[in-house]
């Protein structure tokens, strides 16, 4: 498997257009400890409430949370749902001026019931109609300005009348004549409305209606029906704790199989996957990268009650947990590390492997561990491989960072709490960051 830490340092900010049915979440907590003497049915006491965009509004909501910039486009009803779905997202700093009213539609809205961390019941509130045609226009017209400020198209589609087939068409090629791939979350039981676009993401069942084929069907059959129906590149198909299935155009298939924790609630994975796969498309990654990273992204998010949003800094900990041999970071993969180490406090210990692992260096690694992380500044230009290796197998040893020309810059963004360096078999502390980039040049010195 590829270092997916130096993957993840190639993940850039990008421009998002996430367009597709908003709804409006709203989770009711509570206990459940006797039943109704009215009817046999459990009462919920209730001891909490939060709201959040669902649908589309959750795809925004996790391109937000790894910090993209989304402009949204959709439709609301006239009424509060709508208000507080809107304020929350320019809360989040979407861009959400193209998220229109639309008159005798009710902004869809599910109210789901949790008590000791399990959803015991789901109420919706909907009227499936179809987009306006005035609406459709303005927003058609909107479409190619829109295009040309992104990277990435999201078309999050929950089938609650918004994404028209003209409306579906428009986006898909107006996307491909400015080279904007173009992502789909379907629904439904008809792909073709897609066709063309860059990859399709449907779920297990959903790729099965698609095909038309009974589930106990071989499912790369269903992938090759799908594939030549639609003539999209690629399908990626998430098939829950089996992980994800990526299929090519030329019928090749890869399987990615999902690592997780707990699961609490699938309740938004599709939406996180969405997401993930957004930023590393727009980042031209490879997209069997891709998938594994949203793979990883997806486990984050069915480790948590409701639609969870993951963020860098959780994700970069996943990661890190993930490549688990990625304890020793050279340049090109700090990126994950920088995010991990936000926020935390850690000591460095700068130190030459000239010497070797004596008793000296383990006894300073061992006193610096007791009261926080440690963190190993390997000045060596080439230090010795088993030297390395035999530091990253210590309990006591967090990370491990290789020689770095930036060193500076690094120390400006990290920020230890304490720096060391060792010199006559103790660890000598050094006032300041300067020290240590000044001592570095001066390796045979230190021990």
């Amino acid at each position: 498997m590829v270092k997916l830490t130096g993957t993840f340092s190639k993940l850039q900010k990008i421009n998002a257009l996430v367009i597709g049915d908003f709804m409006l979440d709203r989770y009711t907590y509570g206990d459940i400890n006797r039943i109704s003497p009215e009817a046999p049915v459990s009462v919920l006491k209730v001891a909490d409430e939060k709201m959040q965009p669902g649908g589309a509004g959750n795809v925004v909501l996790n391109l937000l949370s790894l910090g993209s910039n989304v402009t949204a486009i959709g439709r609301v009803g006239d009424d509060i749902e709508g208000e507080i779905l809107l304020k929350i997202l320019k809360q989040k700093k979407a861009s959400v001026e193209n998220i229109f009213i639309q008159k005798n539609y009710k902004t869809p809205l599910k109210n789901r019931y949790i008590a000791a961390n399990q959803q015991i019941l789901r109420v919706d509130f909907e009227n499936v109609i179809s987009l306006d045609d005035d609406l459709e226009k303005k927003i058609i017209k909107k479409i190619p300005e829109i295009l040309s400020a992104v990277q990435v198209v999201a078309i999050s589609d929950y089938a609650k009348g918004f994404l028209s087939d003209r409306l579906i068409r428009f986006v898909i090629d107006a996307a491909k004549k400015r080279n904007v791939p173009v992502i789909i979350d379907p629904k439904g039981n008809d792909f073709n409305k897609y066709k063309f676009a860059d990859i399709i993401k449907p779920n297990l069942k959903e790729a099965y209606a698609a095909a038309k084929l009974g589930e106990k069907e071989d499912l790369d059959k269903v992938a090759k029906i799908i594939l030549k129906k639609t003539k999209i590149s690629n399908l990626l198909i998430t098939r829950s704790q089996h992980g994800i299935s990526l299929f090519s155009e030329d019928n090749k298939r890869k399987d990615f199989p999902v690592s997780s924790k707990e699961v609490k609630d699938v309740t938004g994975a599709g939406d996180t996957v969405l997401a993930m796969l957004c930023i590393a498309v727009a980042n031209k990654l490879e997209l069997e990268h891709a998938c594994q990273l949203s793979n990883i992204a997806a486990s984050i998010a069915i480790e948590h009650i409701g639609c969870h949003q993951i963020t860098l800094n959780e994700f970069a900990k996943r990661l890190l947990e993930h490549d688990i041999e990625n304890k020793i970071f050279d340049f090109s993969h700090l990126f994950a590390l920088k995010k991990v180490l936000e926020n935390k406090k850690f000591s460095l210990l700068a130190l030459s492997s000239r010497p070797g692992l004596n008793t000296a260096v383990f006894r300073a690694i061992k006193n610096l561990s007791v009261d926080q992380s440690v963190i190993i500044y390997i000045l060596d230009p080439k230090p010795d491989d088993d030297f390395v290796e035999l530091l990253s197998s210590l309990n006591e040893v967090d990370f491990i960072i290789l020689k770095n020309e930036n060193l500076n810059d690094l120390l400006n963004e990290i920020i230890p709490e304490h720096i060391y360096v060792m010199k006559k078999d103790k660890p000598l502390k050094l006032k300041n960051h300067k020290d240590l980039v000044l001592e570095k040049f001066n390796e045979p010195a230190l021990n």
